[in-house]
């Protein structure tokens, strides 16, 4: 699990994401998962399955897992 505090007011949280395998996948993904109230950015990488999501405040990981069910991939948990 790697969270991290920023700046004040931000948490930097870093998933592992199964499934993605270009560009394409990884905006599926961090388009759905920029829709979860109280994100402010999100990062997918491809080629090492992680997503780097900075939000104002921890975010509830089923809610993250459901983002990215949406676009079509596995959530396996936080790297």
């Amino acid at each position: 699990m790697t969270t991290q505090t920023d700046t004040p007011g931000s948490v930097t949280t870093v998933y592992q994401v199964s499934g993605m395998s270009c560009g394409h996948c990884e905006g599926s993904v961090s388009g759905e998962i920029s829709e979860i109230p109280g994100v402010t950015s999100v990062k997918a990488v491809a080629a090492t399955g992680e997503v780097t999501v900075v939000s104002a405040a921890p975010l509830d990981e089923e809610a993250v897992r459901a983002a990215v069910d949406e676009a079509g991939f596995e959530l396996a948990g936080q790297a």
